[in-house]
């Protein structure tokens, strides 16, 4: 008997977007106009891409960005949260599926020491180059027309879940904890006895009850959360049971 916590990061591990946190380390911590204009819809990455050569560009160094990152509040309870699922590693798999990178998601999660609590991190690939500029890439290709270019997450999650049935591991129930527009895909693939947990508040609970509206629901329970503690009771009942 095992449980699958996936978590998003941005708004649900993290209260805040890290990618919009790094701008701190601009200049008057702020961007140019121009280059605050510049973004696209479905094309972030490349955005963020633009802001890390900006960055760059004006002498802000690994050490800086770091210290930055490290700053940001995690949202009420989730530290609770993440040191209870860490207690009870036998019972639960956990991983991350975020648009953020990999080099946000690392430093943060390692300040806090909670690195061990989860099996994976499906994330934009990010690296420094010997000049010393943050780049980020794509997570992935993909062919769903829901999602932003760089990543479909309901392709991750079922290409992991494919992965560990190879590797004789299957599933209780799912449960799928996140706040954005991007976590609708991947919860649309949830089945009956799966869990989704949005953020109260956020465009997924309101996506979600759109479609309860439209009379097309999702297939999984729905739990709403607005501090980690919610999600914790809710995982303490599923070990009981």
């Amino acid at each position: 008997m095992k449980f699958l916590l996936v978590f998003d990061f941005d708004h649900t591990i993290i209260d805040e977007n890290s990618d919009t946190w790094i701008v701190k380390c601009a200049p008057e911590r702020k961007l140019p106009n121009g280059l605050r204009n510049s973004y696209q819809p479905g094309h972030w990455t490349e955005y963020m891409g633009k802001v890390f050569v900006y960055l760059g560009d004006n002498g802000v160094k690994e050490d800086e960005m770091k210290r930055t990152m490290t700053t940001i509040p995690f949202t009420a309870g989730m530290i609770d949260l993440l040191g209870f699922i860490g207690k009870n590693k036998e019972l639960f798999d956990c991983i991350i599926v975020s648009d953020s990178n990999t080099v946000f998601i690392d430093w943060i999660l390692k300040a806090a020491d909670f690195h061990k609590v989860f099996d994976e991190v499906f994330t934009n690939p990010a690296a420094f180059s010997s000049t010393g500029y943050l780049t980020v890439q794509h997570f992935h290709a993909h062919h769903c027309a829901k999602c932003p270019e760089n990543l479909c997450k309901r392709k991750v999650l079922k290409e992991f879940l494919d992965k560990q049935l190879e590797r004789g591991v299957s599933y209780t129930q799912i449960v799928y904890i996140g706040d954005g527009g991007n976590d609708l895909c991947p919860v649309m693939f949830l089945k009956k006895n799966d869990i989704a947990m949005p953020r109260q508040g956020y465009t997924l609970e309101k996506k979600i009850s759109q479609l309860a509206q439209s009379l097309s629901p999702v297939q999984c329970s729905v739990l709403v959360w607005s501090s980690a503690i919610d999600i914790m009771s809710y995982l303490k009942l599923l070990i009981k049971e």
